[in-house]
């Protein structure tokens, strides 16, 4: 293949790819959610770049060979002559299909083992990882009871070759199953609680959910388990405190827009772009929260700092010059034609980020949502590290009277909506009791209330997934929980359609 056939290929996958995987020597080096990549044809090389916060290389693509959803490479970096492969996974679990239900297989006999040793007082009953769409339960997890006499336990696990994402989504399935299991059974046995299952070394986040719920509603316990030797370990889920994450400290937006010259440049192009400081070394330009371009300082000749510009759909980039600005022009010119409430509905830049789309217009007026939220004390992607992840808070505002408002957007149906509305409201509760806001620039001027922030779930009205309102039950009683079912047609404004308060579960454990 010649270099510029090499880079169309690699450009025609990853645009098709845009949360891949990249693998060399088994390990993923590159995780596209937030790694961003270029393809380039220069002076008779097809040189593939990557980066993200954690390592930057280029490499020269020698060879492209497609199969089953994975793009195998044979590369060669720079000061190396022997050639080393590369993989890129346009699907993060890696196993073939059919080697799935042999592994959930293989775990549903092993959690039963491992069941009926740890626990010799408590029958187990049969585990099953049947679908069952109705109640939004799939093959993932192994679910089951443990049962003596008249009292019961709710058994949900997930084996060790599952995603992480499948991982952290276990408590959402897990209180879904409990509720299941307290409704079918509600006649012949009392289901105490629930009893869940992750692999070893991987449960923090649901460890962190878990000590946000009503201890009144159900008993919780959480067991990692080391499959290799069938060992269980139970993790403490009653320590509120205990939460891994850190706050970044807020970008003095003025003195950040001065020091960039390239806002006037990309504003001369897009007069419409929205300006978003990442960072004092980094801007963002969006349109109705699509980002297209970014501006950035990045070393220059002598140690000095220079502006540079890159633009694309992330996590393609490409270096804005006099050479490319034709392209970048024409790429800004389709956002904005496209990318409009009456715009075409069936385009790519039409449909990409809703969520984005969406935030950007709540971030403009929040009190559209609540008329308790003051417009003047809004941010929007806060990132709050935690867990190893880099999250960022959807939007974090306060009330006219101070209090701090945690806002978890949906564009579209999301099973894990109200777990993942928790995951913030618990970082915020946490920063927020040690001063934190205050100390790393946020609301700066504002005095800021000692209780506990509110939490609003935001969603389209007819894309509320009907398992919320059963999760909502099992939040704690302290936690100010209110979902906002929004007109479908948000693009042209947001619109509350409806206002719904989470109420507590049964007491059904004695």
């Amino acid at each position: 293949m010649t270099p510029e056939s090499l880079a169309r290929a690699l450009s025609d996958f990853l645009a098709g790819a845009r949360d891949a995987l990249v693998i060399e020597s088994g390990e993923e080096v590159f995780d596209f959610s937030t790694a961003r990549y270029s393809v380039s044809a220069d002076r008779g090389r097809c040189l593939l770049h990557l980066w993200s916060e954690q390592r930057n290389t280029v490499v020269r693509v020698l060879e492209a060979e497609e199969s089953r959803g994975t793009l195998r490479l044979s590369v060669q970096r720079f000061g190396q002559s022997r050639p080393a492969r590369m993989e890129i996974l346009r699907d993060r679990d890696r196993r073939p299909p059919a080697a799935r239900p042999a592994a959930r297989s293989a775990y549903r006999q092993r959690l039963r083992r491992i069941l009926e040793r740890n626990f010799p007082d408590l029958r187990t009953t049969a585990l099953t990882s049947a679908m069952d769409l109705e109640r939004s339960f799939g093959p993932v997890y192994a679910r089951g009871m443990l049962r003596r006499g008249r009292s019961a336990f709710a058994v949900l696990g997930v084996n060790a070759s599952e995603t992480q994402a499948a991982v952290d989504g276990a408590l959402t399935f897990g209180l879904l199953w409990l509720d299941h299991l307290r409704r079918r059974e509600a006649a012949r046995l009392v289901i105490e609680g629930l009893k869940l299952f992750v692999p070893a070394g991987r449960g923090t986040i649901v460890r962190e959910r878990m000590a946000h719920l009503d201890r009144t509603a159900a008993r919780f316990q959480l067991f990692e388990v080391n499959e290799r030797d069938a060992t269980l370990d139970e993790l403490d889920t009653g320590d509120r405190g205990n939460v891994a994450t850190r706050l970044v400290r807020c970008v003095d937006e003025s003195t950040t827009r001065l020091r960039f010259a390239a806002i006037e440049r990309v504003l001369a192009l897009v007069p419409e772009a929205e300006v978003k400081v990442l960072s004092s070394a980094e801007v963002s330009f969006r349109l109705h929260g699509l980002e297209f371009a970014r501006a950035r300082s990045a070393p220059g000749e002598g140690f000095r700092a220079e502006e540079q510009v890159v633009f694309g759909i992330a996590p393609e980039e490409t270096v804005l010059t006099a050479e490319t600005e034709a392209r970048f022009v024409a790429l800004a010119q389709a956002i904005a034609a496209t990318r409009s409430p009456a715009g075409p509905r069936d385009h790519p830049l039409w449909r990409m980020q809703p969520e984005r789309w969406l935030e950007s217009l709540v971030a403009r007026d929040v009190s559209a949502l609540d008329t308790r939220l003051d417009p003047a004390c809004v941010y929007s992607q806060v990132p709050a590290f935690a867990a190893g992840d880099r999250a960022m808070i959807d939007v974090l505002a306060a009330t006219r009277e101070g209090r701090l408002a945690v806002l978890e957007l949906k564009a579209g149906e999301d099973i894990h909506l109200p777990l993942q509305g928790l995951d913030y409201w618990a970082r915020v509760v946490w920063h927020h009791q040690r001063g934190e806001f205050r100390q790393f620039g946020y609301f700066a001027g504002r005095e800021l209330s000692a209780e506990p922030p509110l939490l609003l779930l935001v969603a389209p009205a007819l894309h509320v997934h009907p398992a919320t309102d059963v999760l909502l039950r099992y939040l704690a009683p302290e936690i100010d929980c209110t979902l906002l079912g929004i007109d479908e047609r948000w693009r042209d404004g947001v619109r509350v359609i409806f206002r719904k308060r989470k109420t507590p579960a049964t007491d059904s454990h004695g």
